[in-house]
């Protein structure tokens, strides 16, 4: 018997054409339809449906996917496993079930003795460590019998190398927070960003993950909020940016903290300067922006809606992927640049629990 139920069933599978037929017809709450865009929801689901087509293709041999500038990666693996996710694909079943597989257990492959998922990395494995460790959060319930325990153990080993982490000593600025390394002794609001969604998803599927440890995080995020300017910084004291602050709106949100005076100042600072394609890490931001907003609702979500997705929609290229022109996220490649568009535009799908409002 599986111990994961959530999603492993054939109703899951059944359930999928249903809710995208509904949503065709006006028929979900939650899709809202954007007024004077050239688009509609159908070009949505096309562009999403060409995009697994393309990193379908991209998959190596052993199951993993790549960056570019580094090799073969947990991080893009994993995102690329939530990608296939969110589009309303599972393991095992159906034309990626055995990529997802595969790739869940390649990263299951590459989980150290102290617990950390990791590969290759550039600047910091904690990166590579939240992205895997909350794919694995994401993914457990969906698993069958064996793979599902192996997932589950893997999963509590790695939650615990991020509280220990985040046990480290630190100032009073830095406290709650994460940064590139298990060891580190400072804290950036986007490292804290993946550690904190991985918290997050992983106690929503019981694992022991104290409440002390959220707070913490959470008011490290809040710490990050820039009173004068609005928005969220990369570090205390910092100056906003779009990106920063789709990753504090996010942050907030997820953990329940609904509606907060930072996240309602971040969405409206989001309205007035609202994240663009020529902007540095567009990708990583398109993400968090887009479910960031979408956790708030109303107005910020109408507005993030068409205006990032008729972006994403324009810069999609024949192939199905992605590319950035910017140098910030040039090197990492079209896996990289093309799961994180796919993860943004399926919010509405509604397939990943974390998407849950």
């Amino acid at each position: 018997m599986n111990p994961f139920p959530l999603f492993r069933s054939t109703w899951f599978r059944s359930v999928i054409p249903v809710l995208l037929i509904l949503s065709l017809i006006g028929g979900t709450p939650t899709s809202v339809q954007a007024q004077n865009a050239e688009w509609t929801d159908r070009d949505i689901d096309r562009a999403i449906e060409n995009a697994l087509d393309y990193l379908s293709k991209r998959q190596l041999p052993d199951g993993s996917w790549r960056i570019d500038n580094i090799g073969e990666s947990t991080a893009a693996t994993s995102l690329a496993v939530m990608a296939f996710l969110a589009g309303g694909h599972v393991p095992g079943e159906g034309p990626y079930g055995d990529q997802i597989e595969l790739g869940v257990r390649w990263v299951l492959d590459h989980q150290e003795p102290n617990g950390m998922l990791i590969h290759k990395t550039s600047h910091g494995p904690m990166y590579s460590h939240g992205i895997s460790t909350l794919m694995l959060a994401e993914v457990v319930g969906m698993l069958g019998v064996e793979d599902a325990a192996r997932a589950r153990r893997a999963l509590e080993r790695s939650i615990r190398l991020i509280l220990e982490a985040q046990a480290i000593p630190k100032n009073e600025r830095q406290r709650g927070g994460w940064r590139y390394q298990p060891s580190s002794r400072d804290s950036d609001l986007s490292v804290t960003g993946w550690q904190l969604l991985a918290l997050r998803a992983a106690k929503d599927i019981g694992c022991d993950v104290p409440a002390e440890s959220i707070d913490l995080a959470v008011e490290y995020v809040k710490m990050c909020a820039n009173r004068d300017q609005k928005g969220f910084a990369y570090q205390p004291g910092g100056g906003p940016t779009p990106t920063r602050t789709g990753t504090g709106i996010l942050c907030l949100e997820v953990c329940g903290v609904h509606e907060s005076p930072e996240a309602v100042a971040g969405a409206e600072y989001l309205l007035k300067s609202p994240l663009e394609y020529r902007d540095s890490y567009f990708f990583y931001g398109v993400y968090y922006c887009t479910v960031g907003m979408y956790k708030m609702g109303g107005k910020y979500w109408e507005d993030a809606r068409s205006h990032l997705f008729s972006v994403l929609l324009e810069k999609q290229e024949a192939d199905g992927s992605w590319s950035s022109d910017n140098a910030s996220e040039r090197r990492q490649g079209q896996v990289y640049t093309t799961t994180m568009a796919v993860l943004a535009l399926a919010i509405e799908y509604r397939y990943l629990p974390i998407y849950q409002r």
